[in-house]
C-alpha cells in the first residue's frame, strides 16, 4: 500500500511572447490561477520563448504587465525557457548515447504524401545532423489518458506511436520536449490549459514516462473562438484592455461557468478575484473544447442584466 502523502499543489501559466494576451489567453490565465488558489496551491510563470522567429519585441514584458494589472499575480521566480537551453540539450545528448534518437530530412510535404503520419523513414538510415531535425524513438506510445473536465481523451494511433520531432531542422528545440521538462523540473502536479493542446498531452506522457518523472493530472479548457476561428495571436486576436480589467475578468469567469454576480461587472480584479477564490468549481466549467463567442474586445463587453 503506498503510503506516502499527495505533492502539494503546483501549476503553472506558460505564454509565449508572440504577442498580447487576449481573451483566450486570460480565460487560461484565469482558469490556471483559480485551480491552483482553490487548492492552496502554487500558480508559476513561465515565458515560452523558444521560438525567436514569432516573438514579438516587447511581448514579454507587456505579458507580465498585463497580469500585473488584472491581479493574476505568479509565485516563485519567473522563467524563460531561453535560459533553459542547456537543461534540454543534456536530455537529448543522454537520449543519443541510448540510441532513442535519430536525424531525419524529411519534408512536410513528404510526409503528407505517405498518408499525413511519419512513418520512420529515417529511422534506420543513420544521417547526420546537417539540415535535419531530430526524432524520438516512439517506444511508449500512450493511446489514451484522463482529463479532469474532458474525460477520457482516445489518441489515434498512428499519432500516438509516431516517432515525433523534439529538435527541429533550423536547431530550435521542440515545444512538447522543453514543456514537459520545464513542467516536470517544477514539480508542476496539474497542467491547466486551452483545449487545442488535448492530443499532444499523449506525447508529453510518453516524455515524462521516459524521464521516470511523476505524469501531472490534466485539465483542458474550452476553448475561446470568434466566426469559427480559435481567438489567438495568430489570428489577430485584439488585446486585453488593461484599463477595463474588471469587465474582462468578469467574462471569463462567465465563460468558465461559474456565474459570477451580475454587480460585480466592471468591479476592481481584486474584488472579482476574491470572490472566484471562494467560488471557484470545476464542475461549472462547461464540458466543450470550444465556445463560440458573438464579439471580442473589451469594447463589446456588454454589462448583464441585473436580476
Amino acid at each position: 500500500m503506498n503510503n506516502s502523502a499527495p505533492r502539494p499543489y503546483i501549476g503553472r501559466f506558460a505564454p509565449s511572447p508572440s504577442g498580447p494576451l487576449h481573451f483566450g489567453s486570460l480565460v487560461a490565465a484565469l482558469g490556471s490561477y483559480l485551480q491552483a488558489r482553490s487548492q492552496q496551491g502554487l500558480w508559476l510563470l513561465r515565458i515560452e520563448d523558444l521560438d525567436p522567429p514569432r516573438e514579438v519585441p516587447g511581448a514579454a514584458d507587456a505579458i507580465l504587465h498585463t497580469l500585473d494589472a488584472f491581479g493574476l499575480h505568479w509565485d516563485g521566480p519567473l522563467v524563460y525557457q531561453s535560459q533553459r537551453l542547456g537543461a534540454y540539450q543534456a536530455v537529448l545528448d543522454s537520449w543519443s548515447r541510448l540510441g532513442l534518437t535519430y536525424h531525419c530530412r524529411c519534408t512536410r510535404k513528404m510526409i503528407s504524401a505517405s498518408g499525413g503520419f511519419y512513418n520512420g523513414h529515417c529511422r534506420n538510415l543513420a544521417l547526420p545532423d546537417q539540415e535535419a531535425a531530430t526524432r524520438l524513438v516512439m517506444n511508449r506510445p500512450v493511446y489514451h489518458f484522463h482529463d479532469q473536465l474532458q474525460g477520457t481523451v482516445r489518441i489515434p494511433r498512428a499519432l500516438a506511436e509516431e516517432d515525433f520531432i523534439i529538435r527541429r531542422r533550423d536547431g530550435l528545440y521542440a515545444y512538447n520536449l522543453a514543456v514537459v521538462l520545464d513542467d516536470a523540473d517544477a514539480g508542476i502536479t496539474e497542467v491547466v490549459r486551452g483545449a487545442d493542446l488535448l492530443e499532444p498531452s499523449g506525447r508529453q506522457i510518453s516524455l515524462y514516462q521516459m524521464l521516470k518523472a511523476p505524469v501531472p493530472r490534466w485539465l483542458h479548457l474550452p476553448l475561446a473562438s470568434h466566426s469559427g476561428h480559435k481567438l489567438s495571436k495568430q489570428n489577430h486576436a485584439p488585446a486585453l484592455d488593461i484599463q477595463q480589467p474588471g469587465q474582462a475578468l468578469w467574462q471569463a469567469l462567465d465563460f468558465l461557468g461559474q456565474q459570477p454576480p451580475a454587480d460585480l461587472f466592471g468591479a476592481g480584479s481584486s474584488e472579482l478575484l476574491s470572490w472566484a477564490q471562494l467560488n471557484w468549481r470545476l464542475s461549472l466549467i462547461p464540458k466543450k473544447t470550444n465556445i463560440e463567442l458573438r464579439c471580442v474586445g473589451s469594447s463589446h463587453f456588454q454589462r448583464p442584466a441585473l436580476l
